[in-house]
């Protein structure tokens, strides 16, 4: 794994395979993640509050319960997007730094800069 990139105490960039491996520490970060973006996961980025999370829009499935975690942190003002499974492995944050392509985003990451269809490192170190 890359080092992160730190801005004075806080990671800018934050890779973490689990979205459960976020601290109190990574808050105001841009979380990039291996994991799903169901509801349980984003409890936790919900719990640390970063600029952005991203995850893995794990092929979606049924009721869209991949993603659902994107709605659950809009609703507390928290950008977030997802790459798509085909684009980068699941569980692995570098490859979804790396590789992930955007699927899924709530209204506050496109507002960030995030793009449906474009490469997730494109949206991030442009607004770096």
């Amino acid at each position: 794994m890359p080092a992160d990139v730190f801005c004075g105490e806080v990671p800018l960039l934050r890779l973490v395979d689990s979205i459960t491996e976020l601290e109190a520490a990574d808050a105001g970060c841009i979380a990039v993640s291996g994991s799903h973006g169901g509801v349980s996961a984003a409890r936790y980025a919900l719990a640390v509050r970063p600029l952005l999370s991203v995850f893995n829009d794990a092929g979606v499935g049924r009721d869209a319960a991949g993603i659902a975690g994107l709605v659950l942190l809009q609703a507390e003002g928290l950008a977030a997007c997802a790459v798509s499974h085909e684009s980068a492995c699941i569980g692995q944050a570098r490859s979804t730094w790396e590789h992930g392509v955007v699927s899924h985003a709530n209204a506050s990451a496109l507002r960030f800069g995030v793009e449906i269809g474009r490469s997730l490192r494109h949206a991030v170190e442009r607004e770096s």
